[in-house]
């Protein structure tokens, strides 16, 4: 089910996202300081792929979160956008509702990427 549920995913906006998130990690590695920012971005290009049959746990401390909050600033919050569309569009149909949920879940992610692990 999980393997049917990426192929769906793909399908229906996941390989958008995943090219959005793959040209934000390019343009953060064009500078030195955003290159661990561009890591995290090429990471969440490979999760979105394949986001069933993964779960989330956030942590981390200090360093985390003043991470997250220059993440926010310069690209999380137009990327959790494009995934809470993505999820509303989803939703419009019964059949995509699953789908809907997992793009909520994912924006989340996206704007607090860092001191998250993903299992």
């Amino acid at each position: 089910m999980r393997t049917l549920g990426n192929i769906l995913w793909i399908v229906l906006g996941g390989l958008i996202i995943a090219v959005e998130w793959a040209l934000v990690g390019l343009v953060l590695c064009v500078t030195i300081i955003g290159i661990p920012l561009g890591v995290q971005a090429f990471k969440m290009a490979g999760l979105t792929l394949t986001p069933f049959g993964k779960t989330v746990a956030y942590g981390g401390g200090v360093g985390s979160a003043l991470v997250n909050v220059l993440w926010v600033l310069l690209a999380g919050w137009w990327m959790a956008l494009s995934y809470v569309i993505a999820g509303l569009v989803n939703c419009v149909t019964i059949i995509g509702i699953p789908f809907g949920i997992q793009s909520f879940k994912m924006a989340k992610l996206a704007l607090f990427p860092f001191g998250a692990r993903v299992y």
